[in-house]
């Protein structure tokens, strides 16, 4: 996504000010100051001044929603506050710019920025934090903990190099090609020196003793903790089928799995990818925009209808299949050759590149031999604690009680796992509370782009409103009359509205704006 147009200078000059009754209450007003995009925001009878561009993705947050004292990204929904410019909620990690702001007679004028200070008195100080995995999880609550004022010993340990990347990007642009290298990694390991956190890519916790409150690393070296991080993410599942094991045959999980697909792609001309969820579909498309012939294979008969529902599944569908993507559903391969699949009722398609994007499976070993308690993921309260005393769990692996699910879930979502990360450093440093974010994911097929708020492992009745092909488009998903998730094309606000809704449990709220949508 370009950040040219979030980056234009529009409105008034905030330094020359604005009249205060310009202002509507809690409305994004949009200016600048000193060359920069910069949004007013009236509270009462205060006015608050923050940098107009998110530090994510470069999201204009003139068109974002007010919610408690935070301005939310229509994009990707990241949330800043407005009184410190602090970034409370991925995906974005950096803030924006905070000013001041001067009342002169019946004008607002802002002046000049404010320094940068996030720093809390927190009750508890763990004599150490140990983090186990070094991926969205462990680096949101890393750099929480650092943010929040934690000047404790911090080391992140994981498996995978170079670090924390951002892995919804492995599947969409970069695979694409259209996303530099240095657009993957999070931080740079620069980064984390200047913070002070010890950032270990290649030695991962591979035993934990929670009475002694002690990790071994799997060089042998060993860690004390005051409180540790269990984020260990999840292993993405392979086939039980003659040649899944064939050096062209690829699971996505990291960016050496990405680079190693696109180095294959670049010699390649035609793709199965086997698994019509998310991931392979944003897979199909990101190879399509490579010029390679694709090919989906998925058990069910429309893609993403057990996620999203026949009618947005059939519409993704026709979407691939109109940028020459061939579907073959509800069908079961049967073995892998080098150059084809063969599928069960004895057709075959040609595949010199195969993906595997068959789900994955939450890696929970660590904390099942340490005695943790574990039942499809690590079990986490609401404050994300698990069974161990001062161990916590966030990302893919853990289990947690969201609000609208039946027995708690484990939700693999890139911005779950990163706001889990942030509300555990809050957990540890005993200034945060029960996770009650509403989980969110966006998932992106050539030029159109899905947003999700809530979580429906099931339901029993799916609105879809609006028009296809206009890509204005809003699904409603019910269990017992009750909303428990939304998927948007096009409707941004209307995302982050019924976001705050789901958190705030505000029922009626919810019905009322989804009844004027």
């Amino acid at each position: 996504m370009s950040e040219d147009k979030a980056q234009e200078l529009s409105g008034p000059d905030l330094g020359r000010g604005v009249k205060y009754d310009a202002l509507a209450e809690g409305e994004p007003l949009l200016g600048h100051f000193e060359g920069e995009p910069v949004i007013l925001v009236r509270q009462g009878n205060l006015v608050l001044a923050t940098g107009a561009t998110c530090t994510h993705y470069g999201g204009p947050l003139a068109d974002g929603l007010v919610v408690d004292g935070t301005i939310r990204c229509p994009w990707h929904h990241a949330r800043f506050s407005l009184q410190t410019g602090e970034a409370e909620g991925a995906p974005a990690l950096n803030p924006v710019s905070c000013f001041n702001v001067r009342h002169q007679g019946d004008l607002v004028i802002v002046e000049g920025k404010k320094a940068a200070d996030f720093r809390v008195l927190c009750p508890l100080n763990p004599s150490s934090v140990v983090i186990a995995g070094a991926g969205a999880a462990g680096a949101a609550c890393a750099e929480k903990l650092r943010a929040k004022g934690y000047a404790g010993p911090i080391t992140m340990a994981g498996d995978e190099e170079p670090g924390p990347v951002d892995r919804p990007n492995l599947s969409k642009d970069y695979l694409a090609g259209t996303a530099p290298d240095d657009w993957i990694p999070l931080r740079t390991r620069e980064y984390y020196e200047s913070i002070q956190v010890e950032m270990i890519s290649s030695d991962p916790v591979v035993r934990i003793s929670p009475a002694e409150h002690q990790v071994s690393l799997r060089s042998g070296r060993t860690l004390n903790y005051g409180a540790l991080l269990l984020a260990t993410g999840a292993e993405p599942r392979s086939l039980p089928i003659q040649g899944a094991d064939l050096p062209h045959v690829f699971r996505l999980r990291t960016l050496a799995d990405s680079k190693a697909i696109i180095a294959k792609a670049q010699g390649a001309g035609t793709c199965v990818v086997i698994g019509s969820g998310f991931i392979g579909l944003e897979v199909a498309a990101s190879l399509r925009q490579r010029g390679l012939k694709v090919s989906v294979i998925g058990h069910d008969s429309v893609p993403l209808g057990k996620v999203l529902g026949e009618e947005v599944g059939r519409f993704v569908q026709k979407l691939h299949e109109e940028h020459g993507v061939q579907f073959f559903l509800n069908a079961t391969p049967r073995a892998i050759r080098e150059d084809r699949i063969e599928l069960a009722d004895g057709r075959s398609v040609e595949a010199e590149l195969v993906v595997l994007g068959v789900g994955v499976s939450p890696r929970t070993s660590l904390a099942e031999a340490a005695g943790i308690a574990v039942h499809n993921g690590i079990i986490v309260n609401e404050e994300l604690r698990t069974s161990a005393e001062d161990v916590f769990g966030a990302g893919d692996v853990a289990r947690y009680p969201e609000p609208v699910s039946i027995e708690g879930a484990r939700i693999e979502h890139w911005v779950v796992a990163e706001r889990q990360g942030q509300a555990v450093a809050r957990s540890m440093l005993g200034i945060g509370g029960p996770f009650r974010d509403a989980p969110f994911f966006w998932s992106q097929h050539y030029d159109v782009t899905i947003s999700y708020v809530g979580h429906a492992s099931s339901w029993d009745r799916c609105e879809v409103r609006g028009e296809f092909d206009k890509r204005d488009i809003c699904a409603i998903y019910r269990r017992d009359a009750r909303v428990i998730a939304v998927a948007t094309i096009g409707r941004d606000r209307l995302s982050l509205r019924v976001e705050a809704a789901l958190e705030q449990g505000d029922t009626a709220a919810l019905e009322a704006l989804l009844r004027e949508d």
